[in-house]
Parts: structure tokens; sequence; C-alpha cells
């Protein structure tokens, strides 16, 4: 057995090991620099040293590429349920939208006063309001972990007691992420600013 400390050069005859299997391993650098001349120890250590760098930076860019992964799979279900919001509301699909709605949900929009998820569901249940089209445009999703923030440009045509009436409207909508499911805490929009 070699102890720590020999001198690597005393481990070397004619060029070779003699009886490696005599040898203990007692680190990857130890083992590198045992095999060495003194004057390969430099550039051995160095190589050594790039490799751990190496496979470092190959770990963290795994977790930064798993991190955006998550990131991108958020953005694409935040933007097929703002498909799901436009298409149920205009089939007047009240069920679909309570379930997009957290319970404390808000919403301000112009000319209504502030309404809470109940006030908008008790609206979209007494049938007084139709929608002809509801589109969205310039969407623009941003995730924060379990918060997210989408906005976009909202037109509408709507009819009311008989009256058609259509909207332009520049919105912010924010998701909160419960028990896995992304649910609308706050709708705000307000007139879009004409050319």
């Amino acid at each position: 057995m070699v102890a720590r400390g020999t001198d690597p050069s005393q481990l070397r005859g004619a060029g070779r090991i003699q009886n490696p299997i005599l040898l203990p391993v007692v680190s990857p650098v130890e083992s590198v620099l045992a095999f060495s001349t003194p004057e390969e120890i430099p550039l051995k250590s160095l190589y050594l040293c790039l490799s751990m760098g190496l496979v470092a930076a190959m770990l963290v860019g795994t977790a930064r590429s798993t991190a955006q992964s998550a990131h991108d799979g958020d953005v694409r279900e935040l933007e097929r349920l703002e498909t799901v919001w436009n298409e149920a509301h205009e089939r007047g699909d009240a069920d679909a939208l309570e379930a997009l709605w957290a319970d404390d949900m808000e919403v301000a929009v112009p000319k209504m006063p502030v309404m809470t998820k109940a006030d908008v569901l008790k609206f979209a249940r007494s049938g007084r309001m139709k929608f002809l089209s509801y589109r969205t445009s310039d969407i623009r999703v941003r995730v924060y972990g379990n918060a997210a923030v989408v906005t976009g440009r909202l037109q509408r045509t709507r009819t009311i007691n008989g009256q058609e009436i259509s909207d332009d409207w520049r919105f912010t909508k924010t998701y909160v992420r419960e028990a896995q499911k992304w649910r609308v805490v706050a709708f705000h929009a307000s007139e879009a600013a004409q050319p």
C-alpha cells in the first residue's frame, strides 16, 4: 500500500506503474496526481478542474432547462384558458366560467360597479346578455411562480335587453394557481385607446 504524501515519482518504474492493484484510491484528485510526474501535476490539475467545472455547468443548465420547460408549460396552459374563457362567453356557458374563477374573484369593467364572482355568475345565468362575438388579441402572458398576469385587447359585441353594443377594451387578468389549477382572481378592463 502507498501512504498519503508519497512522492509520485517513486510509484513509477520505467514509465509504468508497478502492481496498480495495491494502490489505494483516496480521492479522484489524489488518484490522478499519484500517477503523474511533478511536471504533469499542474496540467492534470487544470484538466481535472475544467472537467469538474464542465459537469457543474451541465447540471446548472439542466436545472434551468427544466425550469424553462415548466414556465413554457404554464404559458401554454394560460393561453389555452384564455380560449376557454372566450368560448364560454360566446356560448353563454356560466358553468365553464365558474370553473375558471376563484371564489374571491373581482371584476372591474367600464360603466359597471365592481362585481364579485357571485354577482357575475348571477348576471351570466340570467340570460339578459348574449355575446355575438368575444375576441382577444395582443395577448401577453407573464408567470411569477404560482401567480400570472395576462394582458391584451378584448373586442366583443353583445346584446342586452335587445340592444346591440360593441366594446373595445384593454384588459388585465390575474391568475393564481390553486390546487394545481389556474384560477382568475381579478379581471380589469378599460376602454382601448383609439387610433
